[in-house]
């Protein structure tokens, strides 16, 4: 994945020359902290710039280069430091067109690399994301490791003329692309377009029991997980995975749920005021009578050790758990669902 989001990253460089890449330590032979501007300054040295550490600044100088007719491409090394360009965000990327009745755009992606599982420590692997979804002018998008992650970002680059906060789960740059048509396991349908949902289930089964929605790595761990549910529990869920988290585009998920009358939403994000919260609000909002239910991460720092950041991060067997109980009727006892949060939070 991480080859594929390089290659769509020069793809847009080759096809527009408005488009610069600006970025701490990402000049070659470093070619950034994950290495996806690898021999993007070699190409085209004029465009790809080094930037001090100051996330303010960079998406600053990118939203004035936007204003300007350039197409600028901010990466943030870490997407714990994205908090540092909030009000650059906020309260100009998104507001500009708006602010001036439609008269000027901005068309600009921030990528940054989002979650843990790699150890390092509370301010370097957390999930964000929450805390941009609902901004009005702000787009979220988080790339899978289904279909053509690099063409989703070289279409965010080149035909999306609002802001992107374009979020990239760490463990998903080594991993392989799983292309649709070539997935032995599951039955995969794809809305298409320019940030397209996906439709997974276990090729063969029988009609879903329950609907699961994720995205990024998540939906990886999902995707274990409902082949596990399958062959190991006979418990057959349909799985969505969304691509753009905000603004909302669920249609996919009221079908699913129309269908299923199930709701589990996974995520790597702490469960309170979260992305899965909302998707469960507005499906239930859309059907009424619909049995829903979240794994999420538990509502702490994350620990560098590797066996307690194991027990705070939501975990395949966690998605099993709570399938199984929401299928049942019951409430999941999983370290990731939100009612083992309640009790530690209750017992301090």
């Amino acid at each position: 994945m991480l080859d594929s989001l390089n290659a769509g990253l020069g793809a847009a460089m080759a096809a527009d020359d408005r488009v610069h890449f600006l970025g701490e330590d990402v000049l070659d032979p470093y070619g950034g902290a994950f290495k996806l501007a690898a021999g993007l300054s070699s190409a085209y040295p004029e465009r790809v710039h080094a930037t001090p550490v100051a996330e303010a600044g960079i998406v600053g100088v990118a939203v004035g280069m936007a204003l300007r007719g350039l197409l600028p491409v901010v990466e943030i090394m870490f997407g714990d430091f994205i908090t540092l360009a909030t009000d650059q965000l906020v309260n100009h990327a998104g507001k500009f067109r708006w602010m001036s009745g439609d008269q000027v755009r901005v068309p600009l992606v921030v990528r940054t690399p989002m979650g843990g599982r790699r150890g390092y420590g509370p301010t370097h692997s957390q999930t964000l994301d929450r805390l941009f979804l609902g901004v009005p002018g702000l787009r979220v998008v988080a790339p899978s490791a289904l279909d053509d992650p690099g063409g989703l970002l070289e279409r965010a680059i080149l035909a999306d003329e609002d802001p992107v906060l374009f979020t990239e789960h760490k463990l998903l740059y080594g991993q392989s692309v799983q292309l649709l048509s070539e997935s032995k396991e599951f039955e995969i349908e794809t809305s298409g377009g320019r940030y397209p949902n996906y439709q997974l289930r276990v090729r063969g089964a029988p009609a879903p029991q329950a609907t699961v929605v994720s995205y990024g790595y998540m939906a990886t761990l999902a995707q274990q997980a409902v082949e596990r549910l399958a062959y190991e529990h006979e418990c057959f869920v349909e799985l969505i995975v969304l691509t753009q988290l905000s603004p909302f585009e669920l249609d996919w998920v009221h079908r699913s749920v129309a269908r299923t009358g199930r709701l589990l939403a996974v995520e790597e994000g702490v469960g309170s005021h979260g992305w899965g919260a909302e998707v469960l609000a507005a499906a239930a909002e859309q059907q009424g009578g619909l049995e829903v239910a979240r794994v999420t991460a538990r509502d702490l720092p994350i620990p560098a050790a590797g066996p307690l950041e194991r027990a705070v991060l939501p975990s395949v067997e966690d998605i099993i758990d709570a399938s199984l109980a929401l299928v049942a009727g019951r409430r999941a006892s999983g370290e990731g669902n939100p009612k083992r949060s309640e009790e530690r939070n209750a017992d301090g």
